[in-house]
């Protein structure tokens, strides 16, 4: 699997931010879609966003992300239909198992008989019929019927054509059967694969689980960083262009942004006085609590979100990544927002280039189970085995960064993931094999005690209220 990496990365689709309407794009002829449909004919008929959502889950059952599909087909889209592909997209992955099982019911021989695009068809059209207030129920029957006719022949258009209006007309009665198992209720209810919610029913209990559940299946707010500037200047340039924002939670200085706005249109965001960064990424950096005047290596830096709060305060901030094209995206945050003391490379954690530096951060990649309300493809892809092989990855990584830091120096290793295998079991083994490190707790006040547990951040989306993350201090001991 590929992983998901921090909990500030993967945000590109989320920044583009604005309301959406019931226009699915400018209708225009379908023209070549995901993989596994046979050609189409062009008709005028269906939208560009809705030939752009298919394409997305076409490309995901071939094992690509989330994340870049959606930027290849509804990037050439304008702002509101790129929102509106969201939407629906995103929506439709967080309740997926849950239309499986209200599909299912209404097709001879369930769901697993069908072509797997057929099924995402159903799918996509039952997440408009259903909680996309703003589609009439024509259109989204319609646009689906049409998309069936064009990747698949009239009898699959037939078959979205029956299922469709079957579940318009049973709107009211259409929830399924709640298995007597509490877990497999659950699993079904949030729509999370049951093994996942099985092993956070034994760490947090069910009450907790089900809350996490419900944060995974919100969308995740836009959460602005001020740079340059203080928060309260940035606050008054948003209210002054009719922008709404709010506080964030556990970080001050923060801001939310409101819906309705195109970021990227923002003329603050123009002027490089803000980037966007989730709370919980944004306390590891304050956890981190590294001295000013530091010089820091990110060797895990892209997008590069804690790379360029370290900028801050260091006197020089060194961000690789293994990756050229992730590493660009910082190249291009740090152009915009006008950062002087940083320098990045590619390069791979596991063989660090760099030595002799008074703070590293390794912000590993892992399985980001603390990050599935912005990842909602992340649950499905997820396997019990990812866990094993993040695992050793990330005490490769941590163990060859070590290497990187001067005595009396510090590590800072952190996950978005919420698994002990990602987070205390790496730890523990590291201080358990490197004598000369010793975990030592943030300066008293750099982040809100409700986030520390034993001295290691630990941040939890059904507690916090933001996304997942774990950061734990490893100071170098001093040469005797």
């Amino acid at each position: 699997m590929t992983p998901v990496e921090g909990s500030d990365r993967g945000l590109g689709p989320e920044t583009d931010v604005h309301t959406p309407d019931d226009r699915g794009g400018a209708p225009r002829a379908p023209g070549g879609s995901g993989r596994g449909p046979r050609p189409q004919k062009r008709t005028a008929a269906i939208t560009d966003s809705r030939i752009a959502a298919a394409a997305i889950l076409a490309d995901m059952r071939s094992g690509q992300l989330l994340d870049p599909a959606f930027e290849r087909h509804a990037g050439p889209l304008d702002a509101r239909d790129r929102r509106w592909v969201q939407e629906l997209v995103w929506g439709t992955l967080r309740r997926r198992s849950w239309f499986d099982a209200v599909v299912g019911l209404r097709v001879r021989g369930g769901l697993a008989r069908l072509d797997g695009d057929v099924a995402d068809l159903l799918r996509l059209g039952s997440y408009q019929l259903l909680f996309m207030g703003s589609v009439p129920p024509y259109a989204a029957i319609a646009q689906t019927v049409e998309l069936a006719k064009q990747r698949h022949g009239i009898g699959a258009s037939k078959l979205v054509n029956a299922v469709l209006r079957r579940i318009d007309r049973e709107r009211d009665a259409l929830e399924p059967v709640q298995p007597s198992d509490p877990i497999d209720a659950l699993a079904l209810r949030m729509s999370h694969p049951r093994w996942l919610v099985a092993r956070w029913v034994t760490r947090f209990g069910l009450d907790a689980t089900e809350r996490l559940l419900e944060a995974n299946n919100q969308e995740g707010p836009i959460v602005l960083r001020p740079y340059g500037v203080v928060r309260e200047q940035l606050e008054a340039m948003l209210e002054g262009a009719g922008v709404s924002v709010h506080d964030a939670p556990l970080v001050t200085d923060s801001l939310v942004l409101g819906h309705g706005v195109q970021l990227t249109e923002l003329g603050a965001f123009k002027q490089g006085l803000l980037f966007v960064q989730d709370p919980a990424a944004t306390l590891v950096t304050r956890y981190a609590s590294i001295a000013p005047g530091s010089v820091v290596a990110d060797l895990c830096a892209a997008p590069g979100g804690k790379a360029l709060e370290l900028t801050r305060t260091a006197r020089l901030v060194i961000a690789s990544d293994r990756v050229p094209g992730r590493l660009e995206r910082l190249l291009v945050s740090t152009g915009r927002l006008d950062v002087s003391n940083l320098v990045a490379f590619v390069g791979d954690a596991r063989e660090p280039a760099v030595r002799g530096l008074d703070a590293v951060l390794l912000d590993v990649p892992c399985t980001g189970t603390g990050t599935f309300r912005r990842h909602p493809d992340a649950r499905w892809r997820l396997r019990t085995s990812d866990l094993a092989v993040m695992s050793t990855l990330q005490r490769e990584i941590l163990r060859e960064a070590a290497e990187c830091v001067r005595p009396g120096g510090l590590l800072i290793y952190s996950t978005c993931s919420l698994e002990p295998e990602e987070n205390d079991g790496p730890v523990d083994d590291f201080l358990a094999s490197h004598p000369d490190f010793v975990l030592e707790p943030p300066p008293e006040g750099a982040v809100p005690e409700t986030v520390l547990d034993q001295g290691r951040l630990r941040v939890l989306p059904q507690a916090h209220g933001v996304d997942g993350a774990f950061a734990v201090r490893l100071r170098r001991r001093e040469l005797a």
